[in-house]
């Protein structure tokens, strides 16, 4: 997955991850600079910290929302695909209650982990969309309703 979370404790004032391979793109620049300070939650309000890594961010203590942006764009997958609010975001529940979600079509690509039992990854990627959306979409995602090319007129077979 990539994100590193290093001997974190409650005094603790930066969150430690590995920078994306693309985390010098000037897109990633401006989302960065653009991110909310505070992502609401049903709990308490999650405040962004200070990481150590270019193009990162990380919200609450401890961090429940990870944040980088350049990593590689996300290919053909059978994860599903949610858009919230005109944004395609590949979901993979594979580490529950750790839910990753990686932008699609847009590059450079973010990748959102949320530890789903602090706060709402839909809420928070609802909050995270205006800045996420400065990077225009190229391609969308696709379901298999999508890739099927049926004429309706087609004549019947028979």
């Amino acid at each position: 997955m990539g994100f590193v979370v290093i001997g974190l404790s409650a005094c603790a004032q930066t969150v430690s991850l590995e920078p994306a391979e693309s985390a010098a793109d000037p897109a990633c620049a401006d989302i960065i600079v653009s991110l909310p300070v505070v992502l609401p939650s049903d709990a308490d309000n999650q405040d962004i910290r200070q990481t150590d890594a270019q193009a990162t961010a990380a919200w609450g203590s401890p961090a429940s929302i990870l944040l980088r942006c350049g990593i590689p764009p996300q290919g053909p997958t059978t994860l599903p695909c949610i858009t919230i609010n005109g944004i395609d975001w590949v979901e993979d529940d594979s580490n529950k209650p750790s839910y990753r979600y990686v932008t699609y079509g847009r590059v450079p690509t973010t990748e959102v982990i949320i530890d789903s039992s602090v706060v709402s990854g839909t809420s928070t990627l609802v909050d995270l969309g205006p800045v996420i959306s400065k990077i225009p979409q190229t391609n969308k995602c696709l379901g298999a309703e999508d890739t099927l090319n049926i004429p309706t007129d087609a004549p019947s077979a028979g």
